[in-house]
């Protein structure tokens, strides 16, 4: 199982919605784009049915350089996390069990 990159996105939003996939690249970019202000602003974006992207503060800690030993301060700083809904999590366990790939969201 290889990583989808951003072009696999592009190609599969052309194919699903018609969109040339330049005006498909626009709309792939435009959600990431959207998805990385709201982070940075400190706010989190909920999707029903797949999942929550926010923000978190992690606290400083001491940490070991590996190569020398030696121990290194960790300052405070804030880190993206995402986590899937019940839906999500599901439907992934159903298929990595044989089952159907279903879609998240009802088509419109």
């Amino acid at each position: 199982m290889s990583a989808v990159t951003k072009k696999d996105l592009v190609q599969s939003v052309s194919d699903e919605t018609g969109l040339t996939q330049i005006d498909a690249k626009v709309v792939v970019e435009e959600l990431l784009e959207s998805i990385s202000e709201v982070l940075q602003e400190g706010s989190s974006i909920e999707i029903r049915g797949f999942g929550t992207f926010y923000s978190k503060v992690r606290k400083p800690r001491p940490a070991r350089n590996i190569r020398t030993g030696e121990t290194v301060p960790l300052n405070e700083r804030v880190v993206p996390l995402f986590r899937y809904s019940a839906e999500l999590r599901e439907k992934i366990d159903r298929a990595a069990k044989g089952g159907p790939i279903e879609p998240i969201f009802l088509e419109v």
